[in-house]
């Protein structure tokens, strides 16, 4: 007789700790999915590209137009650099096809571009791409000087 009064009173749980088993269950899901999704995050920003144009110097030599650029890269990963315009007309690098820049480093190159002719005090647009298609931009006034 004891037993069955025991049985007929007993629970199987009581409905508080089955919330706190569930919002516990759910607090660890959530914790496994956010450094999952970190893991992925740090895996694809790992190896992002971010250079800046530091310096442009414009100048007219032996009757070509030339552009000496300066290239800082604070990014985690090598930026190669593989076209550039000036004015939106193809620029070519004076040694080799592409500038590679470590991550940390800054490096500076001579470009010349046909179809503009610089003019005192002009503004041009100086725009850059990587081999990983991202571009960077900046300008330069042609002053004359050199």
């Amino acid at each position: 007789m004891n037993f069955r009064k025991f049985r007929k009173n007993a629970k199987a749980l009581s409905p508080v700790i089955a919330t706190i088993i569930l919002i516990a269950v759910t607090v660890a899901v959530s914790v496994v999915v956010a450094a999952w999704m970190g893991a992925l995050t740090i895996g694809f920003m790992g190896s992002a590209e971010q250079a800046s144009i530091t310096n442009v110097v414009l100048a007219n030599i032996g009757g070509k137009q030339n552009a000496q650029v300066t290239v800082q890269n604070t990014g985690s990963a090598t930026v190669t650099i593989t076209s550039a315009y000036i004015d939106s007309n193809s620029a070519s690098f004076t040694s080799g096809t592409s500038v590679s820049i470590l991550k940390g480093n800054s490096a500076t190159f001579n470009m010349t571009v046909s179809g503009v002719t610089f003019a005192n005090t002009a503004q041009y647009t100086i725009k850059l791409m990587t081999a990983k298609g991202n571009t960077v931009t900046s300008t330069g006034t042609y002053t004359g000087l050199l």
